[in-house]
């Protein structure tokens, strides 16, 4: 098995998490996938990561490190094309926007609306 097949799998395993909604084991994937290999999108990556944990930080009663999260990610996220990796990117990033303002709107992470969280969708 090549690299670049590991580097896939390693990606994919990420979305499978995070669409099950399991935000720390994505980050754990995609940090092994930033911190292992030698990617040409490591910024995308280290966005994705920044989101998920963001994500994390909300099933983790904390609001103010997924404000931060979000607030990290968002510009990173948005300095690639729309269909990035064939991702549904520009959804992705609106979730994230809307999970942003939404996550400083409320006082308790029970206010916050999960149908938000974005699905991550390869449309290839």
């Amino acid at each position: 098995m090549t690299d670049s097949n590991i580097e896939e799998i390693i990606f994919l395993k990420g979305i499978d998490s995070f669409n099950d909604k399991s935000f720390y084991d994505a980050h754990e994937s995609w940090e092994l996938l930033w911190t292992e290999y030698a990617l040409q999108d490591a910024l995308f990556v280290q966005g994705l990561i920044q989101l998920s944990v963001a994500f994390f930080h909300i099933t983790n009663l904390n609001l103010i490190g997924s404000k931060n999260l979000f607030n990290k990610c968002l510009p990173k996220l948005r300095k690639f094309p729309s269909n990035h990796r064939d991702l549904n990117l520009s959804d992705i990033i609106d979730s994230a926007e809307e999970s942003l303002k939404m996550v400083s709107s409320i006082d308790k992470v029970s206010q916050f609306d999960w149908e938000l969280a974005p699905k991550i969708v390869i449309k290839k």
